[in-house]
């Protein structure tokens, strides 16, 4: 973890992302369909980055675009799906592993929170009980198992995780870089504190005083880099209770996807993704971008989830009524 302790850490998103470099280990925070930092993916792949070690635990489209979007050289994660969303697997992610574009370093869970948690805490190595009779030890000969010297149980050390750079997408930030997310806060904290550098995407930017009077940073000042301002920063996934996931926009990326997987297992190079960069992505401005993904209309229909849930459950009630016997 690092130490910032200057008074105004605001950036441009384009400013934030230049403190990642060709190269780096990038811990993602969020997870699955759940507050994933994708504006600032998407100004990665705008920048060109190269070869980024991506680190986090159950992730979905943000892992899914990066690879994508080239940018990806080594992927370490617990799982790489859309779950419910959608039940085939992430396109580009088994695109570039299965072209061996990219290094799968496929871990568990509480591997890489064990991993976190040494870097954030200082520790050659944190014990772990778990990966007995699993290939895990296998696919990481850098685990290495060991007698704990008080019990006698054998357990396994797991090397620290250091990022170089932790990216989060967070409910609230100052401009000083204190910040506050809501549950379930994912490895987000440990990322923060493990990381060399920590970089603040927030829904909102609010003074220091709202802090103050709450006691409310779940991430304090000094472990932040960089702040940027940039509301529905975790579109398509949601960011609750802000605004919920935009299956529609998923369908269309996934579509998109699935068309170059397919060539690909034809042993044809495809151009949709490179289609789906150039609408969404390259040479798009924020503002062109909340446009095309529908506008205000369609953030009006993210944000109105709770009475959309509301609404259905009301109509289940009803239903349920009228076909009593």
């Amino acid at each position: 973890m690092g130490i910032y302790t200057q008074e105004d850490k605001l950036m441009t998103l384009s400013e934030a992302m230049k403190l990642v470099s060709d190269g780096d280990k990038v811990a993602i925070g969020g997870g699955l369909i759940l507050r994933e930092p994708i504006a600032a993916i998407y100004e990665l792949i705008r920048q060109r980055k190269r070869n980024l070690h991506l680190i986090g635990t159950a992730h979905g489209f943000d892992v899914d675009v990066a690879c994508g979007g080239g940018i990806v050289g080594k992927e370490q994660h617990t799982y790489v799906a859309y779950e419910f969303v959608y039940r085939g697997g992430c396109p580009n992610f088994r695109r570039v592993v299965e072209q061996g574009l990219v290094e799968e370093k496929e871990d568990g869970c509480y591997a890489v929170i064990q991993g976190l948690r040494a870097a954030a805490y200082g520790l050659p190595f944190y014990p772990s009980t778990c990966f007995f009779g699993t290939d895990v030890l296998k696919y990481h000969p850098e685990y290495k198992e060991f007698a704990c010297p008080v019990t006698g149980r054998k357990l396994v050390a797991i090397p620290p995780i250091e990022p170089d750079v932790a990216i989060l997408h967070v409910h609230k930030a100052d401009r000083r870089g204190n910040a506050a997310t809501g549950a379930p806060l994912v490895a987000d904290i440990l990322m923060a504190r493990a990381a060399k550098k920590l970089i603040i995407t927030a829904e909102e930017l609010v003074s220091e005083e709202w802090f103050r009077e709450r006691q409310g940073a779940t991430i304090p000042y000094y472990e932040t880099t960089a702040v940027v301002h940039v509301p529905f920063g975790a579109h398509p996934t949601c960011c609750y209770l802000y605004y919920t996931y935009d299956k529609d926009f998923l369908d269309e990326y996934i579509e998109y996807a699935r068309r170059d997987l397919d060539a690909a297992a034809k042993g044809e190079r495809g151009t949709w993704m490179e289609e789906w960069l150039n609408k969404y992505v390259y040479d798009v401005s924020r503002e062109e971008y909340l446009e095309r993904i529908g506008g205000e209309k369609k953030l009006e229909k993210l944000k109105n989830w709770k009475q959309r849930l509301f609404d259905a459950r009301v109509y289940k009630e009803q239903l349920a009524a009228e076909w009593e016997v």
